[in-house]
């Protein structure tokens, strides 16, 4: 079992896991039952971002209609429409060692995907985490869980890696945004 952080928690990644390369960054969630009739599709996301806070250009998104950095640093392993089942919901695969050098924070995003068509928000979502997995031993070096501190969000930045000097740290933000994915997108600079 890894480190438990709470909200607003930051932690050393890297230096204290020397051998830390790849790290599996796995996001789940549990929705309550609601008579909406309608699926819930909630949507990992990672924002590559420079030293402004805002994407270069739109390969700096990852997300399920762009799996891949074109570096190789951030890999998206597939879209998960239900949510059903236990552990991991959603993961995205990180690469210390290829992330680009302008690269100076990724954001880590959920979002509900046709959220205010569905009338469908994060107060209707529990049990929602974040973890990170050494991907070589397949050990958890840390988890954040985000509570249950939301009502209208459509769209929470569960957390974020930074760099720190030649180090890279980890973030425990869990900050609702309303407006979904495109209010995410216009917070990082990219056009939507």
């Amino acid at each position: 079992m890894g480190i438990q952080l709470s909200k607003g928690q930051r932690i050393d990644l890297t230096k204290t896991n020397p051998g830390l390369v790849k790290a599996v960054i796995g996001l789940g969630w549990d929705t309550n039952k609601y008579q909406g009739g309608q699926d819930f599709d909630l949507d990992a996301s990672a924002f590559l971002v420079d030293a402004q806070n805002k994407c270069v250009n739109d390969h700096d998104f990852i997300f399920y209609n762009n799996l891949q950095h074109p570096s190789g640093a951030v890999i998206h392993t597939g879209d998960n429409r239900t949510g059903e089942g236990d552990g991991d919901d959603e993961q995205l695969i990180v690469d210390f060692s290829s992330i680009p050098s302008y690269v100076d924070r990724i954001g880590i995003t959920v979002t509900i995907h046709d959220a205010e068509l569905r009338k469908q928000n994060f107060g209707q979502v529990s049990n929602a985490f974040v973890r990170l997995v050494d991907e070589a031993n397949g050990q958890e070096l840390l988890r954040f869980d985000l509570g249950e501190d939301f009502s209208i969000e459509t769209a929470v930045v569960v957390c974020e890696l930074y760099r720190h000097g030649n180090d890279w740290k980890f973030n425990a933000v869990g900050s609702g945004f309303s407006g979904g994915l495109a209010s995410l997108c216009k917070n990082y600079g990219l056009q939507v």
